[in-house]
């Protein structure tokens, strides 16, 4: 047991934790969208106009508060009028980046903005640059969002839709450095300037737009970009980046089974994670001294080899403790720039990648990510406070990394809300908080297991958090105790 201190000042009040941090991205790839979002409405897998009823639920209750669609990749290939209008005369297209597989559009504009409104989570919309028009971006903003006398605003109401939906945030061009059309930035930047002048807003609704940024590290793309942009066109820029733990795309290990070294380098990869957000961060302020662009992780998560049997375009894999963790390590990173990241969306949300619900048939389990974020869920649209903690490091041969990831937020109630994970999977730690006022009394809560462990569609409950009592409360002073392995989050009130 290793003792080492951490200092809370809640008078140092940072910024808004935007609840957007804890956002998720779908796409239509693998079973994310169907079997996993969506059964129809023929399905004997009990559902609302086709949505799954557990998945919603689900989804709800951890507090979802953004979803983005159609993409990644597909987005760059989707056109929206394919997707709208009776099921039985909607265009088939070939699903030509995830498995070849026949894309039937049943699932389009009119079902996602259902599951976003039945969830209660914000909308947000990846267009496309890639293959599409200026006028075919212009017209679906427009079909959506606008309640004049239109074209457009026949069409959605012939199709069943009335009054107009809200939408917040649309994404115009997807990975366009890469899958969306292996641009320059140069090229990108015009293409932007172009495609964002064209999507208007209607009415009361107003776009809070988003630029393609940098694929991990690439600051020479968040240069190029910046030095074209300003905050009239553009509310933030999007950053990707996923943790691979072998740093090799063709053998990237597997989601189970994998050894301590591999799990140490997995840890140590998505900590990298927080110097490239610095290293972007430095180039925006250059272009925008004032921070009127925001800095959006719209993608990011665990990638690791698909599971044995499984489609290799699907890109299903399990998850275990190890992505609790890492989970754990990236919210609080981007909680402590929560001055800068507004949004995040972690990569997917169901059946896909770092997911944190899994279906099959009829059945449905939640992910140890999923609990992690169910955990955290206190910090939306609470504020951002000082913490100090005493540097904690694991080190082993090649593999260093700070084992101890921490933040902390006051929530509208005046509580205080600290989250905490210790990924040493050998080290016991006590934290001597000092804290720069009195609680009372305390709510703990813990996941932990060994680095493996995971849930099945058998057994659904093995990595769950619980109620946690290893922590000791005297006023201003507290005692945490963080065993290996493990997510802690405490909230501390009068």
């Amino acid at each position: 047991m290793i003792s080492k201190k951490l200092t809370i000042n809640t008078a140092a009040k940072k910024a808004e934790i935007k609840k957007e941090i804890y956002g998720h991205f779908s796409e239509h790839l693998g079973r994310c969208i169907y079997g996993g979002i969506y059964v129809g409405e023929d399905s004997d897998i009990p559902n609302t106009r086709g949505l799954r009823n557990d998945v919603v639920a689900a989804l709800k209750d951890m507090g979802i508060p953004v979803l983005r669609w159609p993409g990644g990749c597909f987005a760059d290939e989707y056109h929206w009028m394919n997707g709208i209008g009776p099921k039985d005369k909607r265009v088939t297209m070939i699903n030509t980046n995830w498995g070849g597989v026949t894309e039937d559009n049943s699932f389009g504009t009119h079902e996602f903005m259902d599951l976003c409104e039945q969830i209660g989570c914000e909308p947000y919309i990846s267009g496309n640059v890639g293959s599409g028009t200026v006028r075919e971006m212009s017209e679906w903003i427009e079909y959506m969002t606008s309640d004049n006398v239109s074209p457009m605003t026949d069409l959605r109401k012939a199709n069943g839709r009335e009054k107009p939906w809200h939408l917040k945030y649309l994404g115009i061009g997807n990975e366009n450095w890469g899958c969306g059309g292996f641009m320059t930035p140069e090229y990108y930047a015009n293409q932007y300037r172009q495609f964002q002048q064209f999507c208007k807003d209607y009415g009361s609704n107003k776009l809070f737009k988003v630029a393609c940024g940098p694929n991990g590290g690439d600051t020479t793309w968040t240069e190029k970009l910046m030095s074209m942009l300003n905050p009239m066109i553009a509310g933030a820029i999007s950053l990707h980046f996923y943790t691979i733990p072998t740093g090799n795309w063709n053998d990237k290990g597997n989601a189970t089974g994998f050894s301590e070294e591999l799990y140490n380098r997995t840890i140590r990869e998505t900590q990298n994670i927080a110097p490239i957000i610095e290293s972007h961060l430095k180039v925006m302020d250059k272009y925008d001294p004032d921070h009127k662009i925001g800095l959006i992780v719209d993608e990011w998560g665990c990638w690791y080899n698909v599971e044995e049997g499984t489609n290799p375009g699907f890109l299903y894999q399990q998850n275990t403790m190890r992505d609790a963790i890492v989970a754990s390590v990236n919210l609080n990173i981007f909680n402590n720039r929560a001055d800068r990241i507004v949004m995040a969306n972690i990569a997917q949300v169901v059946n896909v990648l770092q997911s944190v619900v899994l279906t099959e048939g009829s059945k449905m389990l939640r992910t140890p990510t999923y609990h992690v974020f169910k955990m955290y869920k206190p910090h939306q649209g609470s504020t951002l406070v000082e913490t100090k903690l005493e540097n904690t490091m694991y080190a082993h041969e090649d593999i260093a990394y700070t084992d101890i990831s921490c933040s902390a937020s006051e929530t509208k109630d005046g509580d205080l809300f600290v989250t905490l994970s210790n990924a040493n999977l050998h080290e016991e730690y006590v934290l001597d908080v000092a804290i720069d006022k009195a609680f009372s009394k305390y709510d703990a809560r813990i996941l932990t297991g060994a680095m493996g462990d995971y849930n099945t569609f058998d057994a659904p409950d093995q990595v769950i958090d619980k109620a946690y009592s290893g922590i000791a409360l005297n006023g201003s002073a507290a005692k945490i105790t963080l065993p290996p392995c493990s997510v802690v989050t405490v909230k501390f009130t009068k």
